[in-house]
């Protein structure tokens, strides 16, 4: 399965990630676990060690260089548009255990959101290769947008999950990302309500949201909140929200084995 999970920042949606990674590698698949978000926390949700000391793709000046045949830190000018990324996840990955590898791409902090450039040409071209040939599983915890995936590779996405929590900011971003993805013709879309105290939360969501199918819900929980300032995985979550987690993977499976 390929999956990518957005939402506004905060929701919860890298604590979500981490569990799918976690749950599908415990089902004895192999699971390439992506950080396409800029603001890079899911090595610390997966409880990689020193995972502040991951240099991200984005950053690796030299391999960027080498694979777009482009000047180091340099701006403009020709590039190779299709380089070779097919060796990068068994080259560069991080192994955080014998089922689980992390790739941490990191931003394109210049040129503006439509940047043309080395750094953005080498990541798109690595997630189109992620999702459209690898035969392991692949979750992306991406930003509240979508600009890693493009036409080419929306179809092959399983499941973009979008995670809300109760309140108008978080729906509006939902809203939003159901546009992009639109845009690009990703309709595999499914929600995933977060931090629910009552079921006045969870009524409050299906019916602001009325138009999504939702995977399903997940309870406030300080032990979640807890280990995210810890940066470590949240082990020690309640079993109302394991129980939660657990249901969202059982109908992410069952819907697309359906």
């Amino acid at each position: 399965m390929k999956i990518a999970v957005s939402g506004k920042g905060g929701v919860g949606k890298t604590t979500l990630s981490a569990f799918l990674i976690k749950w599908f590698a415990a089902q004895g698949k192999n699971v390439l676990a992506i950080d396409a978000d800029p603001d890079a926390n899911l090595g610390h949700a997966l409880g990689v060690r020193n995972a502040l000391e991951i240099t991200p793709i984005s950053g690796m000046k030299e391999l960027i260089a080498e694979r777009t045949e482009s000047t180091p830190g340099g701006f403009g000018g020709f590039f190779k548009m299709n380089p070779k990324v097919d060796d990068l996840p068994e080259k560069i990955a991080v192994p955080c255990d014998s089922r689980i590898r992390l790739m941490v791409m990191g931003g394109v902090k210049k040129g503006g959101t439509g940047c043309v450039c080395p750094e953005s040409i080498l990541l798109k071209n690595l997630v189109q290769h992620l999702i459209l040939r690898r035969d392991e599983v692949v979750v992306l915890d991406m930003e509240a947008g979508i600009e890693h995936l493009g036409r080419g590779t929306s179809q092959a996405v399983n499941r973009l999950i979008i995670v809300v929590e109760p309140g108008q900011r978080s729906i509006d971003t939902a809203m939003k990302i159901k546009e992009l993805a639109r845009d690009i013709g990703l309709d595999h879309l499914a929600l995933v309500g977060n931090k629910v105290r009552s079921p006045a939360d969870q009524d409050f969501l299906t019916k602001r949201l009325a138009d999504f199918t939702f995977l399903g819900f997940i309870p406030y929980d300080d032990k979640i909140i807890e280990a995210d300032l810890q940066g470590i995985y949240p082990e020690a979550m309640a079993p109302l929200t394991r129980s939660g987690l657990e249901e969202i993977a059982r109908n992410l499976v069952a819907g697309q084995e359906n």
